[in-house]
């Protein structure tokens, strides 16, 4: 994404321009820079580094409340926003009935990032939620994970968990299950994408999923979703229709993956979207994704 968003923030002036003209304009990366939303009722630290936390939002009521977990993308790196920006829909889902978990991990250019310590920061936080449910009257009979970009790839290995190999660094004997994951513009199959991952985050394979060894020959056994499947959970693969840092081919290439190893699974387009418009409430497109987190929350839509 680094070479791509270069030339969107070098176009910026340009694609602000035209986006005053008609409000429907695919959002920018600055725009997208700029999201952010209400303080969190609760910052909770799952771990000593300074980004081990997860931000919860609570909605006004007695619960229980059904949970959305957010997990922000950004390339796996700390170079483009993250938690901040989700808070924009955090606090929208909030007002909706909903509790979110908003998740900061480390990422690959963090002490203790990359592999193993993402993907452990990922599940630590997941698993948290058993904690905070009884104070907090969490029902987490009704949670959805939700992920974008980089944190559409973590989502998914999240739900994944419950086929991690015995074996790995990264699994756990008893994962919080989670029966919906919604991915927006989420990059996977680390395995089939690396050429796009490269052009579009200019990330190599060995920042996100480590290096191989005696031990663990083939680097995507623990680390990409696509290699978990079954994973026994409904995907729904969202793409702006203008997304071109996880263009819509990629969501229907998992789709048929997970569709073939016997999991539910469906692409949703957003008509006129960016890559950007996925995570931003005010765009027109946040219509088609809160109906998404209400179905998966047994919620009416």
């Amino acid at each position: 994404m680094l070479k791509k968003l270069r030339r969107t923030l070098l176009a910026a002036a340009i694609a602000g321009n035209a986006g005053a003209a008609g409000a429907a304009a695919p959002m920018t990366l600055q725009d997208y820079l700029a999201l952010n939303g209400p303080a969190p009722a609760r910052h909770v630290a799952y771990g000593a580094a300074p980004s081990q936390f997860a931000e919860l939002f609570l909605p006004a009521g007695a619960g229980p409340f059904p949970v959305a977990v957010i997990i922000h993308g950004g390339c796996w790196t700390q170079a483009f926003g993250g938690i901040v920006q989700m808070r924009a829909m955090a606090g929208e889902l909030a007002a909706q009935g909903v509790a979110v978990w908003n998740v900061e991990y480390r990422r690959y250019d963090e002490p203790g990032g990359g592999y193993p310590g993402m993907y452990q920061d990922v599940a630590t936080a997941l698993d948290r939620l058993r904690a905070l449910a009884p104070e907090h009257r969490l029902d987490l009979s009704r949670v959805v994970l939700i992920g974008h970009s980089a944190g559409g790839h973590l989502a998914q290995w999240a739900a994944a968990r419950a086929r991690l190999p015995r074996g790995s660094p990264l699994y756990v004997a008893d994962p919080l299950p989670v029966p919906v994951v919604i991915s927006l513009g989420g990059l996977a199959d680390l395995r089939r994408e690396q050429a796009l991952i490269k052009s579009s985050c200019e990330r190599d394979m060995a920042q996100l999923a480590g290096v191989a060894s005696a031990a663990r020959p083939d680097i995507f056994s623990d680390t990409s979703p696509a290699e978990l499947l079954p994973a026994g959970v409904r995907t729904v693969l969202i793409h702006g229709e203008h997304d071109d840092i996880a263009p819509l081919r990629v969501g229907q290439d998992y789709a048929r993956r997970a569709q073939a190893a016997g999991d539910a699974a469906e692409v949703l387009v957003l008509p006129g979207g960016s890559h950007y418009d996925e995570v931003a409430p005010a765009s027109p497109s946040w219509s088609i994704i809160a109906a998404q987190v209400r179905q998966a929350l047994g919620l009416p839509r």
